[in-house]
């Protein structure tokens, strides 16, 4: 059974609709270790994934995606001119891994980070308890409150 994930990306960085355009990405650069233990062990193909806003006025949940492929080590922890460049990887000891995601669908609008504090069910969803974690889990009814948020009126 697929599990559910909230990846957060500075839409000025990478946005949903950045997602759209390209299809899909590697979502690279994390250098978290929580965050990278869940790409490396758990994310897997089909895995659907809540693609939130994060930095942004307002943040919130813009859309959906899915895990396509597996986590495999990053290629810019071994890349001396990316910004995640780690001098300590290497092709024994990877250190950060990062998975592909695909995109779903863009929401008509932001689901606000507010309108989600303000929505019964999801009062002990990570994010809006201060995970500043970029990938974090989401439970099924947490998914689906949020995508139905997402596709209604409530948005915003």
């Amino acid at each position: 059974m697929p599990r559910n994930w909230l990846m957060k990306s500075e839409p000025g960085v990478y946005s949903i609709h950045d997602l759209r355009r390209d299809g899909g990405t590697g979502w690279e650069g994390v250098r978290n270790y929580q965050a990278r233990n869940f790409m490396r062990d758990d994310a897997k193909p089909g895995d659907r994934v809540l693609f939130y806003h994060s930095n942004a006025d307002p943040p919130g949940v813009a859309g959906l995606a899915r895990i396509g492929r597996a986590g495999y080590p990053d290629p810019t922890a071994r890349d001396p001119k990316s910004d995640y460049f780690d001098p300590k990887a290497s092709d024994e000891d990877p250190r950060w891994y990062t998975v592909d995601v695909e995109f779903v669908e863009a929401f008509p609008a932001i689901v606000s980070l507010d309108a989600l504090r303000g929505t019964p069910g999801l009062e002990k969803m990570l994010v809006i308890n201060k995970s500043r974690l970029s990938v974090q889990p989401v439970t099924d009814d947490e998914y689906d409150i949020v995508v139905r948020l997402g596709r209604g009126a409530k948005a915003g």
